[in-house]
């Protein structure tokens, strides 16, 4: 029996994981732990606790914050508590892995205290780039902590091995949000309507907006310039999904929700969607616009345009269906008319998505479940030859 811990902070990469935790956990020679931190414990963000208790794990183990995220100092202080909380449950539960997806501080903790613990890291989503926030340097920590890589690209898992990363242990499996979309039944238009209390006609987009945490600019200026150009659509219905709680978010969330106080009949502003309601609602708007990673990822595989804001996402492999715009409300107006022309839909139908897979969810299951835990306590420094 593999005790295996997933570590999970947020609506995105639980989105992402529990596919892959169910397939884990439906196997006879597999223990799953979910630990669940951050804003899923967070009634601001929507209590997404609740979305993993709803699809199967009935008892998370929980690592609260108790910090507030607001600042980059009250981040470095939400680290601690949840360096401090996960290494407690990891002793408690004591995995014999622990899967981390991405980029986020919290599981930059996570990997910290697994690193110490000896616990090995299987780490999803390495290699990438996203040159406007702090979250690519911990991409690039959390790597050399982990001794299992599972990349989203051939290129991603080239640039892993360059880390130094032993090639037998890195593996390219495709972007598990990919595979989910393709794989995951959705909602009809009139179930998702339903439940949002919102309609979403022709036209309609999908808004997610994050602070740069590296961008010098002024986070209130840069969302204002987003919702003036959002203006210039006045026939499109807008849904807006808060941004994670970054420092500087704070500031978003009360602008988001202002605009959708000042226009009722064609915004709606919800916290947070779940995966089934976001993934739907893909399905149901012409374009998503901000600076998400999902925007790059998995919604070219929806076959519908991205509109990409400023430096956040700057270095990430896209498709030819995102679009790139600076912050000025000019700039993201030309980007949106853009996405939203004929010219701009069918590029958007007939584009490949380089993250996508048809078999990435049984290479994960695969990697994670057969590796020799022993091969992955020690590691060892892979030099290039340039012979």
């Amino acid at each position: 029996m593999r005790k295996i811990a997933v570590a999970t902070g947020t609506r995105a990469d639980w989105g992402l994981l529990s596919p892959m935790a169910r397939a884990l956990s439906a196997r006879a020679d597999c223990r799953v732990e979910i630990i669940a931190t951050n804003m899923h414990l967070d009634p601001r963000y929507g209590s997404t606790i609740n979305e993993i208790i709803a699809d199967g794990f009935t008892a998370p183990h929980r690592v609260p914050l108790t910090e507030p995220t607001d600042t980059p100092a009250g981040t470095v202080r939400a680290m601690a508590r949840c360096m401090e909380g996960m290494t407690d449950t990891l002793v408690r539960i004591s995995p014999d892995l622990i899967v981390i997806l991405g980029d986020r501080f919290e599981m930059l903790a996570t990997a910290t205290a697994a690193m110490m613990l000896r616990i090995p890291i299987v780490h999803i989503a390495g290699g990438e780039i996203s040159e406007g926030a702090v979250d690519d340097s911990i991409r690039h920590a959390i790597t050399k902590m982990s001794s299992l890589h599972l990349t989203a690209t051939e290129p991603y898992r080239r640039r892993v091995i360059a880390m130094g990363e032993d090639p037998s242990k890195v593996i390219n499996t495709g972007a598990i949000g990919v595979y989910n979309i393709l794989h995951e039944p959705l909602m009809t238009r009139e179930e998702l309507e339903k439940s949002i209390g919102f309609t979403l006609p022709a036209g309609s987009m999908l808004v997610t907006y994050h602070p740069a945490t590296l961008d010098d600019g002024d986070t209130a200026e840069r969302c204002r310039a987003l919702l003036e150009a959002l203006d210039s659509f006045p026939d499109s219905h807008i849904l807006i999904t808060y941004p994670n709680n970054d420092s500087r978010g704070r500031v978003i969330i009360d602008l988001i929700e202002e605009y959708g106080r000042s226009n009722p009949a064609r915004v709606k502003v919800i916290p947070s969607l779940g995966k089934l309601r976001y993934l739907s609602a893909l399905r149901c708007v012409d374009a998503v616009v901000g600076n998400s990673s999902s925007g790059i990822v998995e919604v070219p595989s929806m076959g519908i345009p991205t509109v990409d804001i400023g430096i956040r996402q700057r270095g990430r492999l896209c498709s030819d269906s995102v679009i790139h715009c600076g912050d000025s409300s000019a700039e993201i107006r030309h980007a949106i008319a853009r996405a939203l022309s004929p010219e701009g839909q069918e590029t958007a139908r007939t584009s490949p998505n380089p993250y996508a897979r048809p078999d990435t969810l049984d290479i994960m299951v695969k990697a994670i479940t057969t590796t020799p835990v022993e091969e992955l306590r020690q590691k060892k420094f892979h030099d290039i030859s340039y012979d």
